[in-house]
């Protein structure tokens, strides 16, 4: 697994020292998720949600890692538990991002700066390209290069009208990811647990892009596995963060208020 490897990795070659680190603040907004560990580092993701009926009184849960029972918790417990819920995969990746955010900006990793990976591809036709999850900004500009475009997605009416003619449901992904040129996956895959059967598809001399909000964390596995970009944010205002997930904030408003597009390179 993408994830686990990649824990395995800060705890071990990184020297974290993840059984001190604790969970200082957490701020589980709409759109997206932001933490603060005790050593200030900060890190966001996708919110994923359960979508689920209300408990009945014999199933609330009080727990750990629900509601009043976040904050303090140290991130040992939280990778350890086997409890299982959207919130407890989406804290994952935000505290991963935030562990990862320092190593980062150490020099260690190759990293061009306020760029999308959008910007870093040849979109030159004829290609077949495959976006994983409704990115529309991605979707307009490439459907306007005369490429043939595929975007994999649950639900049809995330696209808009003039964009449902790419739809291809999800489950198909082994029909299409295998014969692309490029593929763009959703960090949000890293939260709800898809990534690895993804990638698990993609084809030798695909371009592979794993990009998104939830996707800013260290890239090693990634790269092992056959990623050559990973699109991911840099964080320069912690305190606004905390706003704007909490008023609501999608990943456009942190890029205009208090954060910066990077794009990392395996070389």
């Amino acid at each position: 697994m993408i994830l686990d490897e990649t824990y395995s990795l800060l705890r071990s070659r990184y020297k974290m020292q993840t059984g001190k680190l604790t969970i200082a603040a957490v701020r589980i907004g709409v759109h997206l998720t932001a933490v603060k560990l005790s050593d200030e580092s900060v890190g966001f993701a996708g919110t994923l949600s359960d979508n689920c009926l209300p408990g009945l009184r014999k199933d609330r849960d009080y727990g750990d890692f629900t509601p009043a029972q976040i904050q303090g918790k140290k991130i040992t417990d939280l990778f350890d538990t086997p409890k299982r819920s959207s919130i407890i995969d989406t804290l994952r990746i935000a505290v991963m991002n935030a562990i990862s955010s320092g190593i980062l900006s150490s020099g260690e990793y190759k990293i061009i700066e306020d760029k999308d990976p959008i910007e870093l591809v040849d979109l030159t036709p004829p290609k077949t390209i495959t976006i994983v999850g409704a990115f529309q900004s991605y979707i307009h500009t490439i459907s306007d290069t005369g490429n043939r475009l595929h975007v994999l997605e649950f639900d049809e009416n995330t696209l808009y009208a003039e964009h449902r003619k790419h739809f291809v449901p999800a489950s198909q992904y082994r029909e299409v990811i295998p014969s692309s040129d490029i593929v763009i996956i959703t960090g949000l895959t890293l939260v709800n647990n898809t990534i690895d059967g993804l990638l698990s598809a993609i084809s030798p001399g695909t371009t592979l892009i794993v990009t998104g909000p939830s996707s800013s964390l260290i890239p090693d596995v990634l790269f092992r596995n056959h990623v050559n970009i990973v699109g991911a944010t840099r964080i320069t205002n912690p305190d606004l963060l905390f706003d704007i997930v909490s008023e609501s904030g999608a990943g456009y408003h942190l890029f205009k208020y208090c954060a910066r597009k990077i794009c990392i390179l395996n070389e």
